[in-house]
C-alpha cells in the first residue's frame, strides 16, 4: 500500500518516468486558483450587466452585493431584472457549465480518451430521451416542480451507461476505450431516431421539444440554481475525490490495479457520478454539447494533466466558457435568442480542432 500511496501522489520511484506529465506545472497553486476563482466572479457579473437591456456594472454590484448580505436593497429600476430574470440563469448557466465539463475531465481520464464525453458516450443522448418522454406525455410527480422531468433524464442517462458498456462488453472483453466510444457513437444514432418517433407522437409540443433539444436555460430559477449546486456538490466531490485515481489510470488500468487502485470500484462510481449529474444538467437546460468535450482541453494548457489540479479547474473554465456562449446566444441577433446548444456547438468545434491541430503539431 505504501508503493501505492507513492505512486498516487507522483513520488513513486519506479514509475517517475509514466508519471511525468503529471507532475508539470508543480507550481500552479494556490494564486492560480483565485484567478480562475476572479475570472468566474467577473465573468459572471459581465453577463449579468449585459443584455437586451444593458445595466451599469456598479449597480449591478450594488444589487447582488445588498442582496447577499440581506440588507436593503436600493430603489433601482434594473433591480427586478437583476434579481428575478438574469441573476439566476446566469447562476444555472454557470453550475450546468461546471458540471459538463468536469463530467468531461473525469470521462477523458477515466478513458484514457480525449474524444471522451457524456455527448460522445451516449449518455447526454439517453439523458435527452429520457427527459423528452417526460415532456411528451407529461410525466410528473406531484408538488415537485420539474421533478419528472429531472429523474426520468437520470434513469435514462444511468441505463443508456449501462447498455453501452454492457455491449461493448460483450463485443470487446477488455472494454477497450475505442469500442466503447464506439458504441457510444452508434447508440447516440439510435436514440435519434427514437427522439423523431416521440416528436411525432407529440405532435402539440414539437416547438418546445425541439427549442429544449437544443439546449436552453431562459426562465431558470434559483430553484433550478439550487438543484444544480446541490448535484455538483455532491456527483461532482466524488468526482473529484478520486483524481488521484484517475492519475493511476494514465498508465494503464492493469498498472493500477497492481498498485492497489479498485479499477472497478473507480470505474462504477466515477460512471454513475457522471450520469447523475449529466442527468440533472438536461434536464434542466436540455442537450449542451462540446462544453465538457472542449474545455478540459483547454483547462489542461494551464493546469496540466494531473487530475488533482485538472478537476477543480475544469468547474471554473466550464463555468465560465459556459456564461459566455450564454452572453452570445442572448446578445448575438438581439432581440431573438438562440439556443445556447447551437452556439457551443458551433464555437466548440472550431476550438476542437485548433487545439488538436496545435497538439499534433507539438507532437511532430
Amino acid at each position: 500500500m505504501a508503493k501505492s500511496n507513492r505512486f498516487l501522489t507522483g513520488k513513486g520511484d519506479a514509475s517517475a518516468s509514466s508519471f511525468a506529465a503529471l507532475r508539470q506545472k508543480e507550481h500552479f497553486g494556490p494564486i492560480a486558483y483565485l484567478c480562475f476563482i476572479a475570472v468566474t466572479v467577473l465573468t459572471l457579473l459581465i453577463c449579468v450587466c449585459v443584455g437586451s437591456v444593458t445595466i451599469p456594472f456598479t449597480d449591478t454590484v450594488h444589487v447582488i452585493w445588498k442582496a447577499m448580505i440581506g440588507q436593503p436593497i436600493p430603489d433601482i429600476s434594473a433591480k427586478s431584472i437583476i434579481l428575478s430574470v438574469r441573476l439566476p440563469r446566469v447562476l444555472c448557466v454557470a453550475l450546468t457549465g461546471a458540471a459538463l465539463s468536469l463530467c468531461g475531465g473525469a470521462m477523458q481520464g477515466l478513458l484514457k480518451n480525449p474524444l471522451a464525453d457524456g455527448s460522445t458516450l451516449g449518455v447526454s443522448s439517453g439523458a435527452s430521451l429520457g427527459a423528452v418522454i417526460a415532456i411528451a406525455f407529461e410525466i410528473t410527480l406531484p408538488q415537485f416542480p420539474f421533478a419528472g422531468t429531472m429523474v426520468m433524464a437520470m434513469v435514462f442517462a444511468f441505463l443508456s451507461l449501462l447498455i453501452i458498456l454492457s455491449l461493448a462488453y460483450k463485443l470487446d472483453y477488455s472494454l477497450s476505450t475505442n469500442t466503447i466510444i464506439l458504441i457510444g457513437v452508434i447508440y447516440s444514432m439510435f436514440v435519434s431516431s427514437i427522439l423523431s418517433l416521440v416528436i411525432t407522437f407529440a405532435a402539440d409540443k414539437v416547438k418546445n421539444i425541439t427549442f429544449w433539444t437544443m439546449g436552453s436555460l431562459a426562465g431558470s430559477s434559483y430553484q433550478n440554481a439550487l438543484l444544480l449546486l446541490a448535484a455538483l456538490i455532491l456527483c461532482g466531490g466524488t468526482i473529484v475525490c478520486h483524481a488521484r485515481e484517475l492519475n493511476a489510470f494514465a498508465i494503464g488500468e492493469n498498472n493500477a490495479r497492481h498498485i492497489g487502485v479498485n479499477v472497478r470500484r473507480v470505474k462504477l462510481v466515477t460512471l454513475v457520478a457522471v450520469s447523475a449529474l449529466i442527468g440533472v444538467c438536461v434536464s434542466i437546460g436540455g442537450t449542451i454539447g462540446f462544453v465538457g468535450l472542449v474545455t478540459p482541453h483547454m483547462v489542461r494548457m494551464l493546469s496540466g494533466p494531473n487530475h488533482r489540479r485538472l478537476l477543480p479547474c475544469c468547474i471554473f473554465g466550464g463555468a465560465v466558457f459556459l456564461m459566455l456562449c450564454d452572453l452570445l446566444a442572448r446578445t448575438i441577433v438581439n432581440p431573438l435568442e438562440l439556443p445556447i446548444g447551437v452556439v457551443t456547438s458551433f464555437i466548440g468545434s472550431i476550438l476542437f480542432i485548433v487545439i488538436f491541430y496545435q497538439s499534433r503539431r507539438n507532437t511532430v
